[in-house]
């Protein structure tokens, strides 16, 4: 029987394990997929700025008016002025741009596109707002008791929050609830015309068995990711909300992950946290993480698409995919395979316009390849090239506008002259043009009555003063 000692310890220990740490710490979750025991949890029920995770209830319910019939992954969506006026990141499509469920669904879940979830918002309820009460019917029907939402991408807004326990109970309902479409969190990446896009989840070809979810960031709630790994036939759910980088929730991520694949004999020493769907929400208001990850203090802008602070392993082999290299999981420590380079492979064609396959696709992705490669600027080599043509241009328009004498730049014209037949210098061709240019840059308006006399100077100008006449050429 054990002391009472024992008893006040285990307590104890359970208090601290289930006590909330301070609003301005991470929230952590992780859990079983199937099962939806609670592995670990860390202000898993503390309110939480949602930020782009948003778009998986987005796709949740766009997906189950899929499969419901309501509409199909090839009903052709249109880009509205609201859409287009979406904050980045995003496609960049013009208004009146027409594309597929089904590329909208990619485009949102690997670029994290909020101008495509709104599309699909207003595609399928109709408006933003028609939309939102979709998701949050949606929500209550799943248990979900922490979450509130706004709009369809997670862009900033005060009413929209979430929770870790949330995140992890919408993540389990897209498994079971969805199977057939599940595919739509684990692309790696996606091609438009020349541009191809990683998915932000960097644990999608560096993890071993990672297969989902999604990331997400805003100011406010700092960078969050939902993840998913399957490791012999044993599939787990972990959540971060807050970290202060991309590279630090995956590696937390990709931590917590590897703790519940890895047998751990001790596990019976912890307190058991039963099911998701039995955490005890916190009644408080959602910390605002602002200052942390955008203030004065940060040495530059965070985004949920910046490339930041690559993680290098002990060993320093940042550059090779493990994967292709055949070693073992074991072998790795998280920071490893986050180090390494993803797992080859082919990048998913995204497009706009209706359903196409074979000829017509690589055609159309020829076409949006064109028009994405930058048009060479000839014009301006060209005239950087010929600054005489050009001056000789202006000069005559200056000598109009001052009154001066306007002679013509024709070379064919210029035996006309005073000079015609008489070289100077014994130079004719060379010679030729500079007298044209001393005249009609010195000459007087006088000069009209006797072009004689006042062609004279030429010769004295062209040998005394090589700069032309015009400051301003």
């Amino acid at each position: 029987m054990p002391s009472l000692t024992s008893i006040a310890l285990l307590a104890g220990l359970t208090a601290c394990a289930l006590a909330p740490r301070a609003a301005q710490a991470e929230a952590l979750l992780l859990i079983e997929a199937d099962t939806g025991k609670v592995l670990q949890a860390e202000n898993a029920t503390y309110p939480w700025y949602p930020a782009s995770v948003t778009k998986l209830m987005t796709a949740y319910v766009t997906l189950k008016a899929v499969k419901e019939g309501r509409i199909s992954l090839d009903t052709l969506l249109t880009v509205s002025p609201i859409a287009a006026s979406q904050s980045p990141s995003k496609m960049g499509f013009r208004a009146g741009t027409q594309l597929t469920v089904d590329n909208a669904l990619k485009m949102m879940l690997v670029k994290s596109a909020n101008d495509m979830a709104v599309v699909l918002a207003e595609g399928v309820g109709g408006s933003i707002d028609g939309f939102s009460a979709q998701m949050n019917e949606a929500a209550q029907r799943l248990g979900m008791t922490q979450t509130q939402y706004v709009n369809p991408n997670g862009l900033p807004a005060d009413g929209q929050i979430t929770s870790a326990r949330d995140l992890g109970i919408l993540a389990r309902a897209i498994i079971h609830d969805l199977p057939e479409y599940e595919y739509f969190v684990h692309i790696p990446s996606i091609r438009f015309g020349k541009r191809v896009t990683q998915n932000f989840n960097r644990l999608i070809g560096r993890y071993p068995g990672a297969d989902g979810f999604k990331t997400g960031f805003i100011c406010a709630s700092g960078f969050n990711l939902v993840a998913s790994a399957t490791r012999d036939g044993k599939r787990l759910i972990a959540v971060v909300l807050g970290a202060p980088s991309s590279q630090a929730r995956a590696l937390k991520a990709a931590q917590m992950l590897e703790r519940g694949f890895s047998a751990n004999q001790l596990t019976w020493l912890r307190p058991a946290l039963g099911t998701v769907d039995n955490l005890a929400p916190i009644d408080a208001a959602p910390p605002n993480l602002r200052d942390e990850m955008c203030g004065p203090k940060r040495k530059r802008p965070a985004s949920d698409e910046s490339e930041e602070d690559n993680v290098a392993s002990a060993g320093g082999e940042s550059g090779i995919s493990f994967f292709s290299a055949g070693m073992q999981p074991p072998t790795l420590r998280p920071v490893d395979m986050l180090a390494a380079a993803p797992a080859p492979s082919e990048p998913i064609v995204v497009y706009t316009g209706p359903k196409k396959t074979g000829t017509e696709l690589i055609a159309a992705v020829a076409v949006e390849a064109q028009k994405q490669t930058p048009k060479p600027r000839v014009k301006k080599t060209l005239a950087a090239k010929k600054p005489d043509a050009a001056a000789d241009t202006k000069d005559a328009s200056t000598a109009k506008s001052d009154g001066r004498v306007s002679l013509t730049l024709d070379p064919k014209a210029a035996p006309k002259s005073a000079h015609a037949g008489k070289p100077l210098h014994g130079k004719p061709d060379a010679a030729a043009k500079p007298a044209t240019t001393a005249v009609s840059t010195t000459a007087k308006p006088a000069a009209k009555d006797k072009p004689k006399a006042a062609a004279k100077p030429a010769p004295k100008a062209n040998t005394t003063d090589a700069k032309p006449a015009d400051p301003k050429t």
